[in-house]
Formats: C-alpha cells, sequence, structure tokens
C-alpha cells in the first residue's frame, strides 16, 4: 500500500501541533507502508525514518502574492509525483487542496486530518486579510469531497459537522493526537533552566505555544497577576501573529514585570532536551486556549510529569482528566466562532484560582503530573494511533 502524506510542516520546519503529528505519525507508518511525504519548505533530508521526503518551495512567480495564494501554487508543485500513490493524506487547509485535486488527478481516495477549523478561527482574517477567504474556501472544498477525514478528537468532529453540515457524519472519524513517552519523559537536571533564567527551587507556572489568538495568552497574563508572589511565570512564547497581538502581550508582559519578579519570557523555539527540562520543572503546565482540538502540547507536560491547568474547551477534556491529572477551567464561549469568553473577567479569575490551588499545594501537582504521565502511556502512543489510522485507509480502499 503507497501512502503520500501531504503537510505543510515537517522536520526541521515543525511550529505547531499539526507538525508534530505529522512527524510522529510518518515516523511509525513507515514501518507499516510505502511512505511518502510531500512537505512544503526548504529541501531537507529525503529519508525519514524510511518515509521517502521531498520539499517544495513557493513557486518564484508567486514571492510577492498573497499567502493563500502562494500555498496553492506550492500544492501544484506537488501533484506530479503523486502519481502511483493508492491514497493520499493531507494536514491542515494549507495541504488540503493538494489532496483534493491529486484525488482527482490521479482517481486516488484523498483522506485528511483536521487538526483545526477555518471558520472558528476568524482571526486568521487579521493575518491573511482576503487569503482568509481562500483557504476557508479550499477547506470547505476538500471536506465536503473527502473519502474521509479523521477528527483529533470528539470535540474536533462534533466542530466539523457543525461547521460543515453537507459533510457525511459516517466518514468522520475520531483518531487522536498521540505523545512519544519514550523522547518525552522527566528530566530531573536543571542545567538547561539555570541557563534560561529559571529558578528550579520556585514554583513555576509554564507556558509553552505560539502566541495566537486561539492559544489565549493574554487571559494567563492577566491572571497570572493573582499569582503568589513566590510564583515564577515561564512563558516559553512564540511569535505573535499579527503586530496588534505582539503589541497587546507585550504591553501585559511589561506590565507584569514592573509588578512581580520571576517572569521569564523565551522568545525561540527550544530544542526538545532544554524543553523537557522545563516542562520536568514546572509546578503547574498553563493551557489557557480559547480553541484547541486537542493539544500536543498538554501531552508533552503530562509525560513529562507536569500537572496541567487548561481550558475546558475543544478536545482538551478527552486529554486532561479533571482532578486526576490537572484542572479543567470552565470556558463559557461566545458562539460567533471566535472564541471569546462571554464573561472575560470570570475566566481570568477562575484560571488564576486553578492555578493557584495547583502550585500552592506541591504534593497536589506532583501526584497529578504522575497520573498524567500514565495517563500519556497507556492512552496516546504513536503505534496504536498509527494502527488506527490505517484502519481508515483500509475502510476508503476496502482492503
Amino acid at each position: 500500500m503507497r501512502i503520500d502524506i501531504v503537510t505543510k510542516e515537517f522536520p526541521p520546519e515543525i511550529y505547531g501541533g499539526a507538525g508534530v503529528h505529522v512527524a510522529e505519525l510518518s515516523r511509525v507508518l513507515a514501518d507499516k507502508v510505502d511512505l511518502n511525504v510531500h512537505a512544503f519548505g526548504a529541501p531537507r533530508p529525503e529519508d525519514y525514518h524510511g518515509a521517502r521526503v521531498r520539499s517544495y518551495a513557493v513557486p518564484e512567480a508567486l514571492r510577492e502574492a498573497n499567502p493563500a495564494v502562494q500555498t496553492l501554487g506550492v500544492d501544484l508543485e506537488m501533484l506530479a509525483a503523486m502519481q502511483g500513490a493508492d491514497l493520499v493524506h493531507s494536514h491542515t487547509w494549507y495541504a488540503n487542496m493538494a489532496g483534493h485535486l491529486g484525488s482527482l488527478l490521479h482517481g486516488i481516495p484523498h483522506v485528511l486530518s483536521a487538526h483545526s477549523l477555518e471558520p472558528l478561527r476568524p482571526w486568521k482574517a487579521e493575518q491573511l486579510g482576503g487569503g482568509y477567504r481562500v483557504s476557508s474556501w479550499v477547506e470547505k472544498t476538500a471536506y465536503e469531497a473527502a473519502a474521509a477525514i479523521i477528527a483529533v478528537s470528539a470535540g474536533m468532529r462534533a466542530d466539523i459537522l457543525r461547521c460543515y453540515p453537507e459533510v457525511d457524519p459516517a466518514k468522520v472519524k475520531v483518531v487522536h493526537n498521540g505523545i512519544d513517552v519514550e523522547l518525552w519523559q522527566r528530566d530531573g537536571n536543571d542545567d538547561a533552566v539555570r541557563a534560561l533564567g529559571i529558578d528550579p527551587d520556585r514554583p513555576s507556572v509554564v507556558f509553552v505555544g505560539r502566541n495566537t489568538r486561539q492559544k489565549g495568552v493574554p487571559y494567563l497574563l492577566r491572571a497570572a497577576d493573582q499569582l503568589p508572589p513566590e510564583v515564577q511565570l515561564v512563558l516559553c512564547l512564540g511569535a505573535a501573529d499579527t503586530p496588534e497581538l505582539a503589541a497587546e502581550t507585550a504591553v501585559l508582559i511589561d506590565g507584569l514585570k514592573s509588578r512581580r519578579d520571576g517572569v521569564v519570557l523565551i522568545e525561540r523555539m527550544l530544542p526538545r532536551r532544554e524543553l523537557i527540562q522545563v516542562l520536568s520543572h514546572a509546578t503547574a503546565f498553563a493551557c489557557p486556549s480559547i480553541y484547541e482540538p486537542l493539544g500536543i502540547v498538554n501531552l508533552e507536560a503530562m509525560a513529562c510529569g507536569a500537572a496541567v491547568v487548561a481550558s475546558a474547551t475543544g478536545g482538551i477534556p478527552e486529554v486532561v482528566e479533571d482532578g486526576v491529572t490537572g484542572t479543567l477551567v470552565p470556558l463559557e464561549q461566545v458562539t460567533d466562532g471566535t472564541g471569546t469568553p462571554l464573561e472575560p473577567e470570570k475566566f481570568v479569575n477562575d484560571f488564576a484560582a486553578a492555578l493557584t490551588a495547583t502550585v500552592s499545594d506541591p504534593q497536589l501537582a506532583r501526584r497529578q503530573g504522575e497520573a498524567g504521565r500514565r495517563r500519556a502511556e497507556e492512552h496516546f502512543s504513536w503505534h496504536s494511533i498509527a494502527d488506527s489510522t490505517l484502519e481508515v485507509y483500509r475502510g476508503v480502499l476496502g482492503s
């Protein structure tokens, strides 16, 4: 069985959960099928754990085009190399049109994995302008035509059927994201955290993620004002999606630094070893997302033994077991697709209270962290996820 995976992110160019998913799934699938990966970006090694990898740059003629148009240009570049595949599997809207057109061109089924949904990320219009209408059209077209859709959580499945009522519910399958528990495990060394300016002897709240509207960083920064003074706030914060969001969070971070010490801002992607140390020394890991189909980062924190305090939204409740592996903070949201809390101040206060309760009871935090590690091991291994993905392929192919 030859499977062609199409993706925007692939090692070494990974910046989000979808990229982690594709990399880990490909690593395991390469032992089970004849696997080809078509990835956006600069040339990279052509072998990845047995998978053949091809890289595609933006066509020169589109260098100055809207990012959505550049994406479509890369998708078109990929089509010829899909010839001979039995099935094409695309990840995120960036690759969906390549999968859709590859299916039509070569007469093969298209399976897509849903890591997020454009209708539930309207703030992307700030980033893409009219390109957001293009990305929304791409996604809708691909979802309605796909032979099967893999949702990374039951919450995501419900969102798909709500956003795209023309999609047949029978073709939407749930296969969770996963975690490599051999790579992600507690590291009690403290050389990396000290080098980053973190005091391992003080309690800490850690956030890891991109600075996008969906990650809810401003809510966490407001909640941090209410933390006990001895608690550090460690922000492993990626670049902001827009200048407006960058300015908003910069003001909040500067204000927080003026009122308390122990605010550690890390604005680069950490190597895995350093990130594992940061997570291993976290008293609590914070996930204040207002939109999160599943949240691989929560699994990474759990695998490293950190208690997780997270919004009760999207697929997060399928990962974080309230009162066992951490705390779920209730979040009532508007229904216009923005995910904005109905009562922002209540959400901030509730998040602050949950974080405070965790960092104030180190024994509770350690018990929850240990339970999180067990849950990651037992329910989210990549081998079981690869097997479930193969079942979807076989169901589509009738084999």
